[in-house]
């Protein structure tokens, strides 16, 4: 028969697209060991598409068992070779709970008040990336030239400010509230960050949006590009910018990642 009986993967529904289900875990303690697995892959991921940046530039994950932690990558490790055992549990008060390192405030300051504020977000990644900090100097949102950009077609926000590293509470809290319900938020003169449902969601979004921002930059250098209209825009968004299409459109490259460095298990 061969694979003729098969159901099809991703099929289109009446909102957009249907995508296979997440992973249910038997415990939290699983669930604990697969999100922080799969951080550390992410920091890898992020080192594969260049977007380190020094010691600048962070992903965090919600502890599943104590909610009001997260976890987060350890000051002056290189992002390529973060493994497990390096990540760092720290609450919304600053205070590392486990982990052999220390922290960067900046790390601790905003995404602190972002989990704090969206206790739906489960991950918040940023990154000093090439596109998204030039795009960030422009001070506007991303305009729905493309389907990867219309993955945050009105599903992304912009903060107007900038005063310096953001390891302040009142900043970090101004960012917070900039992003609100929003998958994603432009920091003018800084640069992006991006929330998930997932880990794989929030890191998948900043790629993308990354992406986005290289394709709005070639597109203008050449010409003024045209966008898609309203309801174009509103319909690529449900289909390509849900909550499942950003967690499993990572999952493809995270599984590549955590096959061919099995190191970031330790």
């Amino acid at each position: 028969m061969g694979n003729s009986d098969k159901e099809l993967g991703l099929t289109l529904a009446k909102e957009g697209l249907k995508w296979p289900p997440m992973p249910v875990f038997s415990s939290l303690e699983e669930e604990r060991l697969h999100r922080k697995q799969r951080l550390a892959a992410a920091y890898r991921i992020f080192a594969l598409h260049g977007l380190e940046s020094g010691i600048g530039g962070h992903i965090t994950v919600r502890d599943p068992i104590l909610k009001d932690h997260f976890w987060v990558n350890p000051l002056g490790v290189h992002f390529g070779r973060i493994t497990v055992s390096d990540l760092v549990l720290v609450d919304h008060d600053g205070h590392i709970k486990e982990g052999k390192h220390t922290i960067n405030a900046a790390a601790y300051a905003i995404h602190s008040s972002v989990h704090q504020l969206r206790p739906d977000v489960i991950a918040a990644a940023h990154s000093h990336s090439r596109f998204s900090t030039a795009f960030a100097t422009l001070g506007r949102t991303l305009p729905p030239i493309s389907q990867e950009a219309c993955s945050f077609y009105e599903d992304h926000a912009l903060y107007d400010g900038y005063d310096g590293v953001a390891a302040s509470d009142s900043e970090a809290s101004r960012i917070a509230n900039a992003l609100g319900s929003k998958k994603a938020v432009i920091c003018r003169n800084h640069g992006v960050f991006t929330v998930g449902h997932s880990l794989e969601e929030s890191v998948f979004w900043f790629i993308r949006m990354e992406r986005a921002f290289e394709q709005f930059f070639l597109a203008s250098s050449v010409g003024v590009p045209i966008e898609i209209d309203h309801e174009t825009a509103s319909l690529a968004c449900r289909q390509v910018g849900s909550h499942l299409s950003g967690w499993y459109s990572l999952t493809p490259l995270m599984e590549k990642v955590l096959i061919e460095q099995p190191d970031l298990l330790n």
